[in-house]
């Protein structure tokens, strides 16, 4: 444990910050799962969500920008190729 006062925040912080991008991680890849799991109609609307998702971890930093266009990629091949 540090003894500096500012080292000390920047421990909670960290700590804080970690969980929360271990959060936003979590459920990005869920979103992802579920467009493996959805078929017919609700595959474009799950698709659409997925996209949102891998957008808003790409802004916030949470994965890199080249990631986030290549799932995009791959997400719409899945759409194309479902019908």
């Amino acid at each position: 444990m540090p003894n500096i006062k500012s080292a000390m925040k920047r421990v909670k912080v960290n700590k804080t910050k970690a969980a929360a991008n271990k959060a936003r991680k979590s459920n990005l890849k869920t979103v992802l799962k579920n467009v493996d799991l959805v078929d017919g109609a609700q595959k474009a609307d799950a698709v659409k969500v997925a996209i949102k998702k891998v957008d808003q971890a790409a802004s916030k930093g949470l994965i890199h920008k080249n990631k986030a266009n290549r799932k995009k990629s791959q997400l719409a091949k899945k759409l194309n190729a479902a019908g």
